[in-house]
């Protein structure tokens, strides 16, 4: 996540060095907790936060669970996770829903730090969710944000009620309590109130938004930060606690390229809880906050959970069966290529979703460098196919290349490179379903990826490969070494080892020649 790329490398920067000692010492300890303080703090982390967080780790990194520990370095990492979910807030914390509908969710902060566009991802969630939300407009002081309510409700195909054109005409209480009368009457289960913000912390923003919860008794007030606000995160947030008094905090703008302090402070400072994260500017870019996974991906540990309920959402399971089906029946085209392009874009950003991997952080050039286009190219070369095209490549001469390529805008060396790539994919994907060990291109075999007899087609014909038959003594023996090295296995049982070796070099054969007495 770009708001922690910062302090994430710091962090991880300082565990490669504490994995280095096999015992660590109280010297150690001081060390690391030191960086970790330097690195909170310059992440804008409030400094109450970070002495209160450096304190416990440094009380138990010292205790008796790290003299004990098979792995000191380790169990520090661990510590330091667990202390950071007690940070961010423990637990996950859901929406707390109304016994008696319409559930009222009031949202509260500064003026630009996306209140607007949050009530429209989080109408867009709840109607997935089979909930009907009524959008309230109740900025009546911002110029032209009812307008940009309806807008952002449109497009999260929800109902908006507007009754004020806003831009300083209207009473916002009375705007507040009359829609969640006419969402009771219209029978829609929740009702958000997009109320107004400032520029900054001033008596008159406090006194409305009091005077609206007063008036609607909402069952959330939830209070909207934006992440990259910095060391001011905390005085705004103390301020709306003591004039509002919200249930809950949404972090804003977590795609942004600041600091990301603000996510660290608040729930800590404020003791509320942080129920939702806004990751990008798309309506489908909002995700239910877990502290658990914001602190792994904070520590480059990755956030498996989290991506897997993505692709749940993006993958139909049918279609999902199905693919396994062709893929065992080596029935695989490049429409079904296609589809699957299709799902992983529902998906969202592929950076994102490499992002989630553990240990993604040591690849951070590489994710930059990573052109999200790649995929649009690729489909537009895949749609300038005729059916028959698309389920047999193998038809593709050069006139038909030559016709793909101009009509995706792109050159016949891509049509080429998709063509080849996709036949080593095929390829790969048969050795699999019948059980054998797929080759990588630069990698050689897998290892641990083949079953117990499963055979080559070359062995079912009988062929022996069981050594060399070369009349050259010594040419005979280099054949015989390579064939034992590939044979060896490589990596450990628990999948840890090196990938293969690749094959004896000239100079390798040269000495080998020697050896055997050959010039």
């Amino acid at each position: 996540m770009a708001t922690f790329g910062t302090l994430s490398d710091r962090l991880t920067e300082t565990f490669r060095n504490l994995r280095t000692k096999g015992k660590l010492t109280a010297a150690d300890v001081d060390g690391t907790v030191r960086e970790i303080r330097r690195a909170l703090l310059d992440a804008d982390v409030a400094l109450v936060v970070v002495k209160e967080f450096t304190a416990k780790v440094r009380a138990r990194a010292l205790g008796d669970e790290v003299n004990k520990a098979l792995n000191p370095a380790q169990q520090v990492v661990q510590i330091v996770n667990e202390e950071l979910v007690q940070i961010l807030g423990g637990e996950q914390r859901r929406l707390r829903f109304a016994k008696t509908a319409p559930t009222v969710i009031m949202l509260a902060g500064l003026q630009g730090s996306g209140k607007t566009t949050f009530a429209g991802k989080l109408a867009k969630q709840l109607e997935g969710e089979g909930h009907t939300p009524l959008l309230v407009a109740a900025d009546l002081q911002r110029p032209n944000a009812v307008n940009q309510l309806q807008v952002v409700a449109a497009q999260a195909g929800a109902t908006v009620y507007a009754p004020e054109p806003g831009n300083g005409v209207g009473d916002p209480v009375k705007v507040s309590r009359d829609g969640v009368e006419h969402a009771r009457r219209q029978q829609h289960d929740v009702v958000i109130i997009d109320t107004a913000g400032r520029l900054g912390v001033d008596a008159e923003l406090m006194k409305q938004a009091s005077d609206i919860r007063k008036a609607v008794d909402p069952d959330e007030v939830l209070f909207v930060i934006d992440a990259m606000i910095g060391q001011d995160a905390v005085n705004t947030a103390k301020a709306f606690q003591e004039g509002v008094d919200f249930t809950g905090v949404v972090l804003s703008k977590l795609d942004g390229d600041a600091r990301g302090g603000a996510a660290l402070s608040v729930a800590s400072v404020t003791g509320r809880p942080i129920i939702f994260a806004s990751t990008g500017e798309r309506l489908e870019d909002l995700e239910p906050f877990h502290p658990d996974r914001m602190a792994s991906r904070i520590l480059d540990l990755g956030d498996i959970l989290t991506l897997i309920e993505q692709a749940q959402q993006a993958f139909d399971e049918e279609e999902a069966v199905k693919m396994a089906e062709k893929l065992a029946t080596e029935q695989f085209t490049l429409e079904d290529f296609l589809d699957q392009l299709q799902q992983m874009k529902k998906m969202g950003s592929m950076k994102k979703m490499l992002g989630m991997l553990p240990g993604m952080g040591q690849m951070k050039q590489q994710l930059e460098d990573f052109d999200e286009r790649e995929i649009d190219r690729t489909e537009a070369i895949i749609r300038s196919m005729t059916p028959g095209e698309r389920r047999n490549p193998k038809v593709l001469n050069g006139s038909r290349r030559l016709r793909i390529a101009r009509g995706s805008g792109m050159t016949v060396t891509d049509v080429n490179a998709l063509v080849q790539r996709f036949e080593q994919a095929a390829k790969m994907m048969k050795t699999v379903a019948r059980g054998g060990t797929p080759n990588i291109p630069g990698m050689g075999p897998v290892p641990g990826m083949g079953r117990p007899g499963a055979s080559s087609k070359r062995g079912k014909k009988g062929k022996s490969s069981g050594g060399s038959r070369s009349g050259n003594p010594a040419k005979r023996a280099a054949e015989n070494a390579g064939i034992a090295a590939n044979a060896a296995p490589t990596g450990s049982g628990f999948g840890l080892g090196g990938g293969a070796k690749a094959a004896p070099s000239a100079e390798e054969l040269a000495e080998i020649q020697k050896l055997f007495g050959k010039s």
